[in-house]
């Protein structure tokens, strides 16, 4: 796994992980796990992608040890953009216990961002995996 390049005292492009195809399922799926981990689909030549980038690097900082920040390029890997259904640039994601339980293209202001990742952080997983088994169990077909 690659870490961006960063500047500061302390910087932040080294708490950013940079993902493959090869490395996504550890590096977000499986870490989230054990914290949530928010995704950030963008490409260097998108515009609102730089926009969100100093956004991402004050997450990775105020959330250190609670949180992962991983970023996925969709030039280098865009058979992890289709599998997630990524149609714009940037969209932000969030996992945890290897649940996805947010996606958004665009960016968010960093006071949603927060409000956000406290929602996330207070879920109780137990009821969403349960409410995923309903769902499921609705969409299939009976075999009675």
């Amino acid at each position: 796994m690659e870490l961006l390049n960063g500047a500061g005292a302390t910087p932040a492009g080294d708490l950013i992980k940079d993902t493959s195809e090869a490395t996504f399922m550890a590096d977000v799926v499986e870490a989230s796990q054990t914290v949530p981990v928010i995704v950030d689909f963008w490409a260097p030549w998108c515009g609102p992608c730089k926009m969100v980038a100093p956004l991402m690097d004050e997450i990775a900082h105020e959330h250190l040890g609670k949180m992962l920040v991983v970023k996925v390029d969709t030039d280098k890997a865009p058979e992890v953009a289709g599998r997630y259904g990524i149609r714009s640039i940037p969209t932000l994601m969030i996992f945890r216990d290897g649940i996805q339980l947010f996606s958004q293209p665009g960016a968010l202001p960093k006071s949603a961002l927060d409000d956000l990742l406290r929602q996330v952080r207070e879920l109780d997983m137990d009821e969403v995996r349960k409410e995923i088994a309903e769902q499921t169990a609705q969409e299939s077909p009976s075999n009675s």
